[in-house]
């Protein structure tokens, strides 16, 4: 089982309550990266944003740095949005920072749910669909490191083009990143990627369906069903009353802002504490954290589980020790749970 953290590199506050800045924000992860790597995590991916709440907007720069500092934990993003950058362009920042971290760099690719790139970037979001299809088919060309030739309606043509750096292992780690679309799904098995779930509300028993798909649809299309991975979000202090504590106010104040702008309406503490309890809110001391991955992760049968740990300005002496406790004693207790 595979345990790792995910962040957007949300801009905390100091312990003095107010806002670091974004530079701030950025180092804060690298030090979080280190401590997580120190105690055994497996894995850390960064997610790409363009909204000032958020200070990453290049993982694979972020995750460079990270990799000069940490020996083991694999280096992920989570997720780069393809749609609205170039797939040329993609692999060959992360095949260098899988050069840099001798070969531990893995990307996970989607569309994401936000928008900002696209008006930011000149793409149309009219071609939402066609432009992560189209370039979506166009990386997987080049993860087999050969010339490639390739034609389509959303970037340039490629006649036996060869792309630089190569990796030392021959292919890059590549997931595709899936909020609950079984088209995507279907997609994924047909690229042969490994498929990793973005559950963030709701059971996770809900998601068995996506799961199913993606293996009968990869047995069809005579391609390999990899481990399944999912990521939902969480916080983790040293008593389960501690977390809800110190995440809820910085997770409203997060939440409304972004459900405004999608018509949600504002969160209510009573539906915040039904997530917690029964939804994919993982929240509370590592005993409670521990025991919600094990049976999220079970009941879907993945191999694989991220713990998004941050969502809005929860303090960075907190969030520090969040990461501490996930890799002290969350990790290692799934682990034993997961093996009985």
């Amino acid at each position: 089982m595979i345990l790792g953290l995910d962040t957007f590199g949300d801009v905390p506050e100091s312990d003095s309550g107010t806002l670091v800045s974004h530079a701030a924000a950025i180092r804060q992860v690298v030090d979080e990266a280190v401590l997580a790597d120190e105690l055994g995590v497996d894995a850390i991916a960064l997610g790409e944003h363009h909204r000032p709440e958020y200070s990453i907007s290049t993982p694979e720069t972020v995750l460079a740095g990270i990799a000069a500092l940490t020996k083991r934990i694999k280096l992920g993003s989570g997720v780069t949005v393809l749609s609205s950058d170039d797939p040329v362009r993609v692999h060959q920042r992360f095949a260098t920072v899988d050069a840099i971290s001798r070969g531990r760099a893995e990307v996970i690719l989607g569309r994401g749910s936000f928008t900002e790139s696209f008006p930011l970037f000149g793409y149309d979001m009219s071609q939402y669909d066609l432009l992560f299809e189209e370039k979506l088919d166009l990386f997987v060309k080049l993860l087999d490191e050969k010339p490639v030739s390739w034609n389509g309606q959303t970037r340039p043509a490629l006649v036996d083009a060869e792309v630089f750096p190569k990796t030392e292992s021959g292919r890059l780690t590549t997931w595709v990143g899936v909020g609950g679309s079984p088209q995507s799904v279907v997609r994924t098995a047909q690229h042969g990627l490994p498929l990793m779930l973005a559950i963030i509300g709701g059971q996770p028993s809900r998601f068995a369906p996506y799961v199913d798909l993606y293996r009968r649809a990869a047995e069809q299309l005579g391609t390999v069903a990899h481990p399944v991975g999912m990521h939902s979000p969480g916080f983790i202090a040293d008593t389960d009353d501690l977390a809800k504590e110190i995440y809820y106010p910085h997770y409203k104040v997060q939440r409304d802002r972004i459900g405004a702008l999608r018509g949600w309406p504002p969160l209510r503490k009573t539906e915040f504490d039904a997530e917690v309890e029964h939804g994919s809110l993982y929240i509370g001391s590592p005993e409670t954290v521990a025991r919600k991955i094990a049976s999220g992760a079970g009941s879907l049968g993945v191999g694989r589980f991220d713990l998004i740990y941050t969502a809005g300005a929860q303090p960075v002496s907190a969030r520090m020790r969040a990461v501490e406790l996930f890799g002290a004693k969350v990790a290692p207790m799934v682990r034993e749970m997961m093996a009985e």
